[in-house]
């Protein structure tokens, strides 16, 4: 009698676990892109947020617009993955995953690109314009994650336009940080 209720219930637990995808792994970022301490999540915050918040901030600067749009990348996978963010506002955890299709979108990346290959391409970007290798950047650009010729995605870049859902996710999750008292970068 309670071996049908207990294989049932058995049943449906095993088809809910094998319902659940799996997390989505944060790319791997070196120590310090975005600030110099070792972590990476607050000062990626604090740069999108302020990138995103007006694009007169980011216009002539494709560094600074390469490392907004890598930060939204980044954090739209390790708000979800990280127990740190477990306070993230379930909802600004969303509106970040569509920042990030809205971001690739406006700078012509792949919308199916691996985050880790976007973070090198983008980081590869940010050290060949760093050193004024454009060279460097030029490869870095023509790398498969991008859609959009090399040149056309450094006028995206030299210009980054206004991208509200960017916007909106970056300030809350900066704000969200700030709350939970969470300041190192």
């Amino acid at each position: 009698m309670f071996a049908r209720p207990a294989t049932t219930l058995l049943c449906l637990v095993a088809t809910c676990c094998a319902a659940v995808p799996p997390r989505p792994q944060p790319a791997e970022l070196p120590p310090g892109v975005y600030g110099i301490y070792q972590d990476n999540d607050v000062g990626a915050m604090n740069q999108s947020s302020w990138a995103f918040a007006a694009p007169s901030r980011t216009l002539g600067s494709p560094v600074d617009a390469a490392k907004a749009v890598l930060a939204v990348d980044y954090l739209a996978d390790e708000l979800v993955a990280n127990p740190r963010w477990l306070v993230v506002s379930p909802i600004t955890k969303q509106q970040m995953l569509e920042a990030r299709a809205d971001t690739r979108r406006a700078v012509g990346i792949a919308p199916d690109a691996p985050s880790q290959l976007v973070a090198n391409a983008l980081l590869q970007t940010v050290s060949g314009l760093q050193t004024g290798n454009q060279a460097a950047v030029m490869q870095a650009l023509a790398l498969p994650v991008f859609t959009l010729p090399p040149e056309r995605t450094m006028q995206v870049l030299t210009d980054l336009p206004y991208i509200r859902s960017a916007n909106i996710a970056t300030s809350e999750a900066a704000i969200q940080a700030l709350l939970q008292g969470d300041r190192r970068q």
